[in-house]
């Protein structure tokens, strides 16, 4: 089974994402960040750390 992470609606744009993402798959886009799907290696440290638990992981394929 094939998947990533994205960010839900409810990113407050704190970067700790970012912070911790190994392959620098999330940007900040100026009002929430983003992953990018072909970048994200599905390691879950973004979900780690999210304050607000607005990253989830969805099937692709």
């Amino acid at each position: 089974m094939m998947g990533t992470h994205h960010i839900i609606d409810g990113c407050i744009n704190c970067g700790a994402c970012a912070a911790v993402c190994p392959v620098n798959a999330i940007t900040d886009t100026g009002d929430v960040h983003v992953i990018d799907k072909d970048t994200c290696i599905d390691c879950g440290a973004c979900d780690e750390v999210c304050p607000v638990d607005v990253i989830q992981w969805e099937i692709t394929a």
